[in-house]
């Protein structure tokens, strides 16, 4: 298995030309791009969507994913149908790019299969994965805010291939939830992984994201355990929490290096 190393470039808190620059230095191979807050769809033209990829080619890099993260998940009936609209544009926007990973949150998954949420949820997704075999993007479900049990279950109600995950080590260990877990019951269907850390103090029940290799996340045996799913895609590095977060994405590069 070749690990692929992307670095998130809001995590770099700069500027998205000064961040691609960043990433380049680090020893990145790609990058992961958000949609709503960094490079919108809408604004960038034909000339700057070629300008855009001389800029990455002159630097040896390729975008890893686009996140495009929604203020509700698809389970929520108010504003679905613009919501999943803007997705696919968004998707589309990926595939310009030349990434075929798209990243969110799906939201709340219900317990019961005739909630109509759950109905919701469901046509929102069959909706996004029919159209992302269209333009080549995969929907990726972020590993947070619901069990691994909860994506299972959904990704067994949608046609074979519609929903992927996005592996979030972090999001995982702040839920109470193990990552090594997760990989066994949707190591198949993962696309994408973020490689971000934490601890979770049992008694007070917080969290704290620490750097890679530094927490409860074992990498080395979640890529171990991905090599028999044949896993081909990336490991990008998320650093959020940090108060000097670029020698630590630069750590994390050399950390994924050596494995």
């Amino acid at each position: 298995m070749i690990v692929k190393i992307g670095i998130q470039t809001r995590s770099l808190r700069q500027p998205i030309r000064q961040a691609i620059l960043t990433a380049a230095r680090l020893g990145a191979s790609g990058i992961e791009i958000d949609a709503r807050s960094e490079l919108r769809p809408t604004e960038l033209s034909r000339t700057g969507l070629r300008e855009f990829h001389k800029l990455l080619d002159d630097h040896d890099l390729r975008v890893s994913a686009l996140a495009f993260p929604t203020r509700r998940g698809y389970e929520v009936a108010d504003d679905l149908e613009r919501r999943v609209v803007a997705t696919q544009q968004a998707m589309r926007f990926a595939g310009e790019l030349r990434t075929d990973v798209i990243i969110n949150r799906v939201g709340r998954i219900p317990e019961k299969s005739d909630d109509p949420a759950f109905q919701h949820l469901t046509q929102a997704l069959t909706a996004l994965g029919a159209y992302g075999d269209r333009v080549g993007v995969r929907f990726a479900a972020q590993t947070a805010d619901t069990t691994p049990q909860d994506l299972e279950r959904l990704i067994k109600m949608l046609p074979e291939q519609f929903l992927g995950i996005d592996l979030q080590p972090s999001g995982l260990v702040a839920a109470g939830h193990s990552p090594v877990e997760a990989v066994e019951l949707l190591g198949q269907h993962i696309v994408h992984i973020h490689a971000c850390d934490a601890v979770r103090d049992p008694a007070t029940r917080r969290t704290i994201e620490v750097e890679l290799g530094r927490g409860s996340a074992d990498f080395p045996e979640l890529l171990g355990m991905l090599t028999e799913y044949n896993f081909r895609g990336w490991t990008t590095i998320e650093r959020r929490e940090s108060a000097n977060p670029i020698p630590e994405i630069e750590n994390a590069v050399v950390y994924l290096r050596n494995l």
